[in-house]
């Protein structure tokens, strides 16, 4: 898969499906799906780390994963994010933390938290050859401003920001907790694909957090569906590992 592909599958009708993957087995696994594309989200910062949010995590955290899963994933576009504060930074600074993450991991392209704010530095960036996958709706990044994670309803400034995002480049939007009607509207509205968390069915495709939908995160969102219970079973394994040892069933000899 490469971004021009990624792109045309929004003319065919096909939805396209993304997860999220941190470390080697599970991006193997990811590709063998064959799932389009692979994000290596901040969200590790919760997911792996087990922090509160994702402004902790480290443009050279985002770098260490994103090399890892790029050499899992053989057939998967991988996108890796732009860690806090983003674009928000000189526009010199981010093409340097974007570019250090593309020639470092070989990923083949950078999702960033964006509004019509970012217009230029989208099209700086996409200028500088760095594929950019934007990113509205609800920003996690953000969450000390929107002090929860709730739906995103303004319908004229989430059309504003997807057609900024779109003039300047960007090679599709994640739209995250966008009210489903309106990210109905804006995937009719965009050329580009949208793909969608928390924003309905309406979407051009979907992305999820891996370890939700396989029961590995505490809980599952109200926007996610847990496909398989691990959690249970990793800790079943554990448990009867432990048992074993403690009662020399194991090693058999």
């Amino acid at each position: 898969m490469n971004i021009p592909e990624f792109t045309a599958i929004k003319k065919t009708g096909r939805k396209l499906s993304m997860l999220t993957a941190y470390d080697f087995p599970t991006a193997q696994l990811v590709d063998q799906a064959g799932i389009d594309a692979i994000l290596v989200g901040d969200s590790l910062g919760m997911v792996v780390q087990g922090k509160a949010n994702t402004l902790p995590v480290t443009l050279e955290e985002m770098i260490y994963h994103t090399e890892i899963v790029r050499r899992a994933a053989q057939n998967a576009l991988v996108i890796a994010d732009l860690p806090f504060p983003g674009g928000h930074q000189s526009w010199v600074e981010t093409l340097r933390d974007c570019s250090q993450i593309m020639k470092r991991t070989n990923c083949h392209g950078i999702k960033m938290e964006t509004s019509f704010q970012q217009k230029e530095m989208v099209a700086r960036l996409v200028d500088a050859g760095i594929p950019v996958l934007a990113h509205i709706g609800l920003l996690p990044q953000k969450i000390q401003m929107f002090g929860k994670y709730s739906i995103q309803r303004v319908q004229d400034e989430l059309m504003r920001d997807a057609l900024a995002v779109q003039e300047a480049g960007a090679f599709g939007v994640v739209l995250e907790c966008v009210e489903r009607e309106i990210a109905g509207e804006i995937t009719q509205e965009l050329e580009i694909p949208t793909i969608g968390i928390g924003s309905g069915a309406k979407c051009d495709g979907q992305i999820l957090v891996l370890q939700d939908i396989l029961g590995l995160s505490g809980r599952t969102p109200k926007h996610a569906k847990q496909y398989v219970d691990l959690h249970a079973a990793i800790l079943g394994a554990c448990e009867a590992y432990k048992k074993d040892v403690e009662e020399g069933v194991f090693p058999a000899k």
